[in-house]
């Protein structure tokens, strides 16, 4: 059986040529556990939870990278979310009559994220703990994968070339990240040319990799299977989990921004307020003892719209 839940770097030792490796078991499964996704809905949000990982592997931050993305089609929102420990979330968001389409006719092309998504942008935000700092990049949803697309954002955004190959199913998600470094990083000895060759013979090498493969085998195995020729290091595995970031204090700001009247109404509607996570499912609920409180004794003031 293959690394569980956990995300391995990998390097060439004579190209600045890096990778990683990252495989869910439980934390797919958790991350989905209250949800009843349509089968390519779901391997779709699988390979967006696995990209952001390896996204976020090939920066240093303390905060949360997100993907999203979001068109005209039947699904008009994927998002994953993942910090800088590697804790992810992740949801989808689709219209209820295009479930049975998403469920059937889709599934047997889950890589042809255009017919779920349609028309539409891949955003990859990049925002650190404190709020201080706030990267964005956005690139139209392009060809017929995830992975293609995100190649796009890399070169429009990153420029630094790089190669992706993703997968999911009911039981778990993978993926495998090739990014070729700047000619400044180069090992010594390594020429620009010879540095060109190695990346253009190691992404044809990367495309004889299975889905099959990238979920059952090792990642020792994987790289032997691909790169047994190059001399490759393989460091420590980093664990990943899943982590929802919602908390009663995140509503209680939520609930002040959606304002002390509205909030009111629906207590005086139902008896209580519930606010119920979307990446979770954990269910917050403040009688008309907790309303009164988050709007008279000075709980901090905040805004908006959903449970973060």
């Amino acid at each position: 059986m293959h690394d569980r839940d956990c995300l391995h770097r990998f390097m060439f030792e004579r190209y600045p040529i890096r990778g990683h490796l990252v495989h869910l078991d439980a934390a797919w499964r958790a991350l989905i556990e209250h949800r009843e996704y349509p089968a390519a809905i779901r391997n779709t949000l699988g390979e967006t939870v696995a990209a952001s990982l390896l996204l976020a592997a090939t920066v240093k931050f303390e905060g949360v990278l997100s993907l999203q993305l979001q068109g005209d089609g039947p699904v008009h929102l994927l998002l994953a979310q993942c910090t800088g420990g590697l804790g992810v979330r992740g949801l989808a968001r689709y219209r209820e009559a295009a479930d049975a389409d998403a469920g059937s006719g889709a599934a047997g092309r889950q890589d042809r994220i255009v017919d779920l998504i349609g028309a539409g942008n891949l955003t990859v935000t990049l925002e650190t703990d404190d709020g201080a700092q706030r990267y964005q990049g956005i690139v139209p949803i392009a060809g017929g994968r995830l992975a293609e697309s995100l190649q796009v954002y890399f070169e429009n955004s990153e420029q630094l070339p790089t190669r992706l190959w993703l997968h999911a199913d009911a039981s778990g998600a993978s993926g495998m990240l090739l990014q070729k470094l700047p000619v400044a990083d180069a090992p010594p000895g390594a020429d620009a040319a010879a540095v060109e060759d190695a990346w253009r013979r190691v992404q044809l090498i990367g495309e004889t990799l299975t889905p099959e493969e990238l979920r059952t085998l090792t990642d020792a195995e994987i790289l032997h299977r691909l790169f047994n020729e190059d001399d490759v290091r393989l460091f420590e595995p980093a664990p990943v989990y899943f982590r929802c970031r919602c908390s009663r204090e995140r509503v209680s700001r939520m609930l002040q921004g959606l304002g002390d009247a509205e909030t009111h109404s629906v207590l005086a509607e139902r008896g209580e307020v519930e606010v119920r996570c979307d990446f979770c499912n954990r269910a917050y609920v403040f009688d008309a003892v907790d309303v009164a409180q988050l709007f008279n004794t000075g709980v901090a003031n905040g805004s908006g719209s959903s449970v973060h």
